[in-house]
């Protein structure tokens, strides 16, 4: 066999080899752009920008292998295997989350490791290989072709240092042409890759991540005023009609794992509803539906959606709260209601480490943690992300019934979760016809889940504790992303998924029974940062005093619209998506500038204050007027088979 062989001048080149990895990188990069990721190209300079931007990137990591001389070619090997790992890591977290991973979520990962498999498994593809394809290369080249080449002097690294940081510099004053201010008013991670690229994302991320570890360092007390003035100009007071209706009542949440508004009243083409529980509470005269209602999640997904919910403040641009800001004060709804005499417990069958919980928990207030190790995790009660529903709900019945009275709790489903398979003995329900597996699951598993739903509240009327519970009822986040819109049209009966359509995908229920009090469906618009203080309105719980970014959606003065992490919205009249104004009721381009520039301006200060307080934890410098701190200290989950509950449970 022939071997393969370039002129003896090109062979014997370090710069050769050098920018044979650097364009074959450029080109795997690029093709990923346009197979894997949706960025929302508008325009010709976007192309361009799309084009170029790996390019300083490919020019910077591969030319700091030229520092090394003799292992040059080895050192662009594995620097392909971290930058192609990166890679794919972002394609595997987009096919699911249609979002870039960050930092804080590789920090995740470890922390939850051993408990995605299914779901990672799912997402991969043998043709993904090919992400990895110009790594084989360079090791064959390297090898055969290039096996005697080495650096012999420094100076070809600073010219390469010099055209990257030209590259990155020319691409980046094209991007602020395009969008100005793009690294400093951008919630949105999709513009930092469809304009700077996915590695320079990177290294953004890192430099923010320094930045907020910085931030809590250098706030003071004085930080908090200017929070504490826009919270007292935007505060919506109770509505005399429910002000302490349900004062003195016990209160359950129930978290509904990935499940979206558009699963209420849908019926199979058979005539069967999907959610037939639920569909009936909709109509329950002591019960308000939310309609209008969206998740506001980010990263963190479910732990985020239950930070809205106990502190009425946004989650994190970037990664978890209860991840990467654990250690932070909080003054979350465990610990307002333990001056009120207040017990509290989470409910959860998985173990207490996953999503950080069993020390969040203690930041919150939580006195007892009943996790995995209370409950029969047996194979044949459980799937891959903890315990199904209708055994958890069941085994929790005793624990619950053995708390001290006035409790405030929390039940965490898991079964309708990604990608939604089911045990054959679980359901007979049919699936779905879209050609889309994880779509056609997703009908029995939320069916599976409203009769898990259905048994619970059987077991609460039957143990009397109904008739004194408020119940609250939310959907933590989506399920279906973007990445299933074919499959979606045609569940929706469209011809395509438009953005509109898209945004009001991200509608999750909203239950709220109060027993005694007439409810109904309601219009208004509204999200989980908004839950917090209707609770406690009804409650009899003022929140005036209270740091929160929410606005009670039963008060005549609620805000009658929603934000999402990114700093879209959505409100009766308008609703934004990238940097684009639509019409709600057409789904038409709108002239931002005098439709949405009002909330939009509002969305922008709410967020930029919620992660003053998060990101510097302000609290720390605010009390309360009648609020007693806790301390995360006093608590202490020990499990069955320990002292059950926790030290502040039994100082109390």
């Amino acid at each position: 066999m022939n071997k393969i062989r370039l002129p003896k001048k090109f062979s014997n080149s370090h710069i050769t080899f050098f920018a044979i990895a650097v364009v074959l990188f450029w080109i795997k990069t690029y093709a990923a752009y346009q197979i894997e990721f949706n960025l929302g190209i508008d325009n010709n300079l976007q192309k361009f920008l799309l084009l170029i931007n790996p390019l300083s990137s490919a020019l910077f990591f591969f030319g700091i292998a030229l520092l090394f001389k003799k292992r040059t070619k080895l050192v662009m090997i594995i620097t392909n295997f971290f930058l192609s790992f990166l890679l794919y890591a972002n394609i595997a977290y987009y096919r699911f989350f249609n979002d870039f991973i960050t930092v804080p979520v590789l920090m995740q990962t470890k922390t939850n490791a051993g408990q995605l498999g299914d779901s990672a498994l799912s997402l991969m593809s043998p043709f993904d290989i090919f992400y990895f394809s110009d790594m084989f290369i360079l090791i064959a080249l390297a090898l055969t072709v290039f096996k005697k080449v080495t650096v012999t002097n420094r100076k070809s690294f600073k010219i390469v240092l010099l055209f990257s940081i030209t590259t990155f510099l020319f691409n980046l004053g094209l991007a602020e042409k395009d969008r100005p201010q793009l690294l400093s008013r951008s919630f949105d991670r999709n513009y930092l890759v469809k304009y700077l690229g996915a590695y320079n994302f990177t290294i953004y991320d890192v430099i923010q991540n320094i930045k907020s570890s910085s931030q809590r360092a250098l706030a003071d007390s004085s930080d908090i005023t200017d929070v504490e003035n826009y919270r007292k100009a935007n505060y919506a007071a109770p509505n005399p009609e429910y002000f302490g209706k349900a004062k003195g009542m016990n209160v359950i949440y129930i978290s509904m794992e990935s499940f979206q508004s558009f699963m209420i009243n849908y019926k199979m083409p058979d005539g069967q509803e999907v959610t037939p529980f639920l569909n009936s509470l909709t109509h329950d005269k002591n019960t308000f539906y939310f309609e209008n209602f969206y998740h506001q999640t980010g990263q963190g997904k479910t732990s985020d959606a239950e930070f809205l919910m106990e502190n009425s403040l946004y989650p994190m641009a970037q990664g978890a709260v209860f991840v990467n800001k654990a250690q932070n004060t909080y003054q979350a709804t465990p610990s307002i209601l333990k001056g009120y005499g207040y017990n509290s417990a989470v409910f959860h069958g998985n173990y207490k480490t996953f999503w950080n919980r069993n020390v969040m928990y203690k930041a919150l207030g939580y006195d007892q943690f009943f996790d995995a190790e209370y409950y029969s995790m047996s194979d044949e009660n459980t799937k891959n992300y903890g315990m199904k529903d209708k055994p958890f709900f069941k085994e929790s019945m005793p624990l619950l019934t053995s708390l001290k009275q006035p409790f405030y709790t929390k039940f965490i489903s898991l079964s309708n979760h990604f990608p939604f398979e089911m045990d054959p003995k679980d359901t007979d329900f049919p699936a779905g016809d879209t050609g889309d597996t994880v779509v056609n699951q997703y009908f029995q598993s939320a069916h599976y889940m409203d009769q898990a739903f259905e048994q619970f509240f059987n077991d609460l009327k039957a143990s009397g504790l109904y008739d004194n519970t408020v119940i609250v009822m939310y959907g933590d986040h989506y399920g279906i992303s973007e990445n299933h819109n074919d499959a979606m049209a045609k569940v929706l009966g469209v011809d395509e998924i438009t953005p509109t359509i898209n945004a009001n995908l991200q509608r999750v229920p909203l239950f709220i029974h109060v027993p005694g009090v007439k409810g109904g469906i309601q219009k208004q618009y509204g999200g989980e940062v908004d839950v917090r203080p209707t609770l406690l309105h009804l409650l009899g719980i003022d929140t005036k005093d209270y740091m929160e970014f929410g606005s009670d959606l039963l008060s005549k003065d609620h805000r009658n619209w929603a934000l999402f992490r990114n700093g879209d919205f959505v409100s009766p009249e308008v609703i934004q998506i990238k940097d684009k104004c639509y019409s709600t009721a057409t789904g038409a381009v709108v002239d931002k500038a005098n439709a949405c520039k009002d909330i939009s301006d509002k969305v922008n200060s709410e967020l930029q204050m919620s992660d003053e307080v998060v990101y510097k934890d302000l609290l720390r410098f605010y009390k309360p007027q009648g609020y007693t701190p806790i301390n995360p200290n006093d608590y202490e989950y020990l499990g069955p088979k320990g002292n059950k509950g926790t030290k502040a449970t039994e100082n109390n």
